[in-house]
């Protein structure tokens, strides 16, 4: 069985992708209904999703740096 990924920090972006936990709205919904595989998709797109996000803020902190 594959545990939810929420960390009830619940807050949608502009593309519907939750801040907290990188699921997308549509995501979300389907969770509770999704077989083992679908889960497990939805995990390998959250990584990813992570993965970008933790690579932007990275990049936007040396940026800021520079300016100083």
């Amino acid at each position: 069985m594959i545990d939810s990924p929420c960390i009830r920090q619940c807050c949608l972006n502009e593309q519907d992708i939750c801040l907290g936990c990188f699921r997308s709205l549509k995501e979300i919904l389907a969770w509770s209904a999704a077989s083992q595989n679908e889960k497990q998709d939805t995990l390998n797109c959250i990584a990813e999703r992570r993965a970008q996000a933790d690579h932007r803020e990275i990049h936007s902190i040396f940026i800021s740096s520079k300016k100083t």
